[in-house]
């Protein structure tokens, strides 16, 4: 039986490349860039910020452009331009939570990009127990590794555990650990075939839909 939840946040728990997309351009114009092109962010999508904003516009400075990132986000999140949960999505944490399973959230992000989530106050503390980012992790997606801390100190097996995610990363990562993998199709940058050098155990069109496998496992 699954017992333990972990959730992958961009384009899985918030669907965020488009509102990403708009971030990182207002950043890189203010640095003397032009504008990438929608494309060029899809390319990338799903690795850490300061690796993916080199290949996304060549020539850039990274720890020019993370020092403006942070120095921005803050006003992105208050505004909410970015990371928004739906409606739907919280009420599919709860229906989780009432059923009695642990949630976790497993990002690529840096603690400067989940500072806001961790705050107490934020919604997403009802339901979810803790969120693993890359700078509280020894080991990153794709490493199958990255969920070793998250099953110890949650005290359950691969087998009654789940990851959902929305890409090849995600699958690599929670399939070399030997966990159900649920990949989630809703942001509409990938599709079945992307996943086809690995195990899915379902594909979910939203977020909702997992409720679906889960509740038989």
């Amino acid at each position: 039986m699954i017992k333990l939840v972990v959730i992958d946040f961009d384009d899985t728990l918030s669907q965020n490349e488009e509102a990403v997309f708009h971030y990182e351009n207002y950043t890189i114009k203010k640095m003397g860039f032009p504008a990438m092109s929608r494309a060029a962010h899809q390319k990338n999508w799903g690795i850490p910020m300061r690796e993916a904003i080199i290949e996304r516009v060549p020539g850039i400075d990274p720890d020019a452009f993370i020092t403006l990132h942070k120095q921005f986000l803050p006003k992105f999140i208050k505004d909410k331009k970015i990371d928004q949960i739906s409606e739907q999505n919280i009420q599919t944490l709860k229906k989780l939570k009432k059923a009695g399973k642990h949630l976790a959230i497993l990002t690529s992000r840096v603690y400067h990009e989940v500072e806001h989530l961790l705050d107490k106050s934020h919604l997403i503390n009802k339901y979810v127990e803790k969120i693993y980012h890359s700078d509280s992790s020894e080991y990153h997606k794709p490493d199958p590794r990255a969920f070793d801390q998250i099953l110890s100190e949650f005290n359950v097996t691969p087998q009654e555990s789940v990851y959902v995610g929305d890409s090849l990363s995600d699958g690599i990562c929670a399939k070399g650990a030997g966990l159900h993998f649920i990949a989630l199709l809703e942001g509409g940058i990938r599709n079945k075939e992307d996943f086809k050098s690995v195990k899915v155990d379902y594909f979910a069109q939203t977020f909702p839909d997992i409720l679906a496998y889960i509740e038989k496992h």
